[in-house]
C-alpha cells in the first residue's frame, strides 16, 4: 500500500490539474489589480508600466494597436485626460484568460451619460497581461426587463 500512495500523491502534488486554481488566482488578481489602478483610480499608465508585458501586447480591439507603447500613447492618455469612470462588477477567471465584467461612464457629472456595459478579456502570460479584447453597449434608459445590464 504504501508503494502505491508514494507515486500517487506525487502525481496529485504536481499534476497541472490542481495547479491550474493557484495560476488562475495568480492571474486574477494581476487583472484585478491593473484595472482598478487603470481605470478606478485612473492611473492608466502606472498600471500599463506595471502590469502590460512590454514585449508583446495584442490589442483585438479594432481602434487600438497592438503594444504597450500604443496603450500608452492612445487609451492612457484618454483616461488620464478625461472624466472617464469604471466600476468592476466582476471578475472571472480560468487559467491565463480572465474576464472584467464593467460599468463604465464618460462623464459622471452628466445625470444623462448612463456609460456602457464593458466585458474586457485579459489573457496573462508569465506575469504580464499580454492581450486584450472587448465588447460593449450603451447602457438603455429603458429595458424590456427589470433585470439591470450588472
Amino acid at each position: 500500500m504504501k508503494r502505491f500512495l508514494f507515486p500517487l500523491l506525487t502525481v496529485a502534488l504536481v499534476s497541472p490539474v490542481l495547479a491550474a486554481p493557484n495560476v488562475t488566482a495568480i492571474n486574477k488578481k494581476i487583472v484585478v489589480d491593473f484595472y482598478d489602478l487603470a481605470f478606478t483610480q485612473r492611473k492608466p499608465t502606472e498600471a500599463a508600466l506595471k502590469y502590460i508585458s512590454p514585449k508583446t501586447y495584442i490589442q483585438h480591439n479594432p481602434e487600438g494597436k497592438d503594444g504597450r507603447d500604443a496603450f500608452l500613447n492612445g487609451f492612457a492618455k484618454y483616461v488620464e485626460n478625461g472624466k472617464l469612470r469604471c466600476t468592476q462588477k466582476r471578475a472571472i477567471a480560468e487559467n491565463d484568460l480572465v474576464v472584467i465584467h464593467s460599468h463604465c461612464i464618460d462623464n459622471p457629472a452628466d445625470p444623462k451619460d448612463l456609460g456602457h456595459a464593458f466585458v474586457d478579456i485579459f489573457r496573462v502570460q508569465d506575469g504580464k497581461i499580454v492581450e486584450h479584447w472587448d465588447v460593449g453597449q450603451p447602457v438603455p434608459a429603458k429595458s424590456a426587463n427589470s433585470n439591470t445590464m450588472f
